[in-house]
């Protein structure tokens, strides 16, 4: 698990380094992560930068295409939801949900926690959106009335199960989940009860997974052994085979339609005129060294609609 949670801060410090440089605005990522010191190689930076440029637009323009639908009246459950940003961008927006949900290790819980307490611009929007009894804080969960993280492993769907409700999860509200690079550390069979339990629990439900494809050829194969060589096993990485096992995974436990395509069909999805902007933001000679890293990852999404949203 350490290797697992090891993964949390690559990914921030990725993250918070790509908003220095104009990737993307997030006026927030600052007060969770340090800025890194030293810069990686131009590829590696154009490349996985790119990658997640095109990562964090994609994601967000489901959840608002979701938000718009429901007219914010839905719950967002974020799953091992590490340092991310995304509730004060919507409290920002406008586009608050009832509920906003974070779950993660105890120990991410715990810093992200240490993080908000002590920097007003992170704990003065959960005040400000707050209403009704004091709110609720300890080292490993944090509950107001709008936003809640929970300290939880996702591999044992009834323990999330009981500490979202304890903390006022609404099962008859329409409810998005997200997954970011998450069901991938999890065996196929842990990943499968937890799509079950999702696709079971709410009538009216979204799931959006951000994960690894096309992972049986050369290029998954070193991308695999870079992360063994870290200690960090995929274990769920044989669902990770293409678009169809991703498709068919959301299908086979219990979700009516689902849609997968790779980060590069996302990129050519973008605005052109942002995507050019960002092309401009750092030279990159070896394209196609990076469209192979966008065809090694997906977002998939697949829904269940009994009121038909």
């Amino acid at each position: 698990d350490e290797a697992v949670r090891g993964t949390c801060e690559d990914a921030s410090v990725c993250k918070r380094f790509a908003v220095s440089v104009g990737y993307w605005k997030d006026p927030y990522i600052q007060y969770f992560v340090r800025q890194a010191k030293e810069r990686k190689a131009p590829e590696i930076n154009r490349g996985k930068l790119a990658c997640y440029y095109a990562r964090v637009h994609g994601v967000s323009y489901l959840i608002k295409a979701f938000l718009k639908k429901t007219e914010c009246n839905c719950q967002i459950v974020n799953l091992g939801a590490g340092m991310d940003t995304l509730f004060w961008r919507l409290k920002d927006e406008n586009l608050l949900p009832r509920k906003y949900f974070e779950v993660d290790f105890p120990m991410i819980v715990a810093r992200k926690i240490h993080h908000i307490k002590s920097k007003p611009p992170l704990s003065k929007p959960i005040m400000e959106s707050h209403s009704g009894d004091s709110l609720l804080i300890d080292s490993h969960s944090l509950d107001s009335s709008r936003y809640s993280i929970q300290g939880a492993d996702l591999r044992f769907s009834s323990e999330l199960e009981e500490k979202l409700k304890k903390h006022n999860l609404d099962v008859h509200l329409p409810t998005l989940l997200v997954a970011e690079c998450v069901l991938v550390y999890m065996t196929p069979q842990q990943s499968a009860s937890l799509l079950k339990w999702a696709a079971s629990t709410f009538p009216v439900a979204m799931f959006i997974n951000y994960e690894q494809v096309n992972m049986t050829d050369r290029f998954g194969q070193i991308m695999i052994e870079n992360l063994q060589r870290r200690q960090c096993n995929l274990a769920g990485v044989e669902v990770c085979k293409s678009l169809d096992s991703q498709r068919e995974r959301l299908l086979l436990n219990g979700w009516e339609t689902a849609h997968a395509i790779d980060m590069m069909k996302v990129y050519s999805f973008l605005p052109q005129a942002d995507v050019k902007r960002i092309e401009g933001l750092e030279f990159l000679d070896e394209k196609e060294l990076f469209e192979q890293l966008m065809q090694h990852y997906c977002i998939c999404w697949a829904s269940k609609d009994s009121s038909n949203l």
